[in-house]
């Protein structure tokens, strides 16, 4: 059964920082217009079945319960970002992330995108993990750019019940990339219509603000 957005976001939250990939593999292709995706919302809560197909046609499974709303918050909002966080025990810090859904011109929710801060003095110094439906097609991995510059491309790390994951990794140069931009485009495959690929824009509207009330804290 698809797990509810809910407890993915928890998941990501956890897991996300680790084994991110930064990509430096240009795309050939500038992203092609972008098709309908059916990926519904089920009833009774703002959240998308990420686990629904990635294709015309098909329909979302039922979403299992949802998990306490004591583990999930939103503490701010940052133009068209959210910075959700984890509760977490009591003396700890709360993680929280970047969030962002996206919706395919059809104004269907396609994809969650959750941005990291990366500690000072590493490669990289932020990640991000994309979440998307299942029966994504792997292999043409997950391309993004900005204000219509260069696309890169990043592959996917893994996939369950819930969706398909990729974990990005992001130079400083390529998080102010994000901190100048104004829109950033993603785009995935769908495995049952790979010559309609989905391309969803990302407002970048409150980024700069929002990344920094996530920022690391030695």
């Amino acid at each position: 059964m698809t797990r509810t957005l809910t407890l993915l976001a928890a998941l990501i939250l956890s897991a996300a920082p680790m084994g991110v990939v930064a990509q430096d593999t240009d795309a050939t292709d500038s992203p092609p217009e972008a098709p309908a995706v059916d990926a519904p919302a089920p009833q009774g809560t703002d959240a998308p079945a990420p686990g629904g197909a990635l294709a015309t046609g098909e329909t979302t499974e039922p979403p299992a319960a949802q998990p306490s709303t004591e583990e999930i918050y939103v503490r701010e909002e940052h133009g068209d970002w959210e910075v959700r966080c984890l509760q977490a025990p009591e003396g700890q810090p709360d993680p929280c992330q970047l969030y962002q859904r996206l919706e395919d011109a059809n104004g269907n929710p396609t994809a969650d995108v959750n941005f990291f801060d990366l500690p000072d003095g590493g490669e990289l110094a932020g990640g991000a993990t994309v979440l998307t439906p299942l029966r994504t097609l792997l292999t043409a991995q997950v391309t993004v750019s900005v204000d219509g510059g260069q696309a890169r491309r990043y592959p996917f790390a893994f996939c369950d019940e819930g969706g398909c994951y990729a974990r990005l990794g992001f130079t400083q140069d390529d998080m102010n990339r994000f901190r100048r931009g104004a829109m950033a485009q993603i785009t995935v495959v769908p495995a049952l219509a790979p010559d309609q690929p989905a391309q969803m824009d990302m407002s970048l509207r409150g980024f700069t603000a929002g990344i920094a009330a996530v920022e690391v804290t030695e």
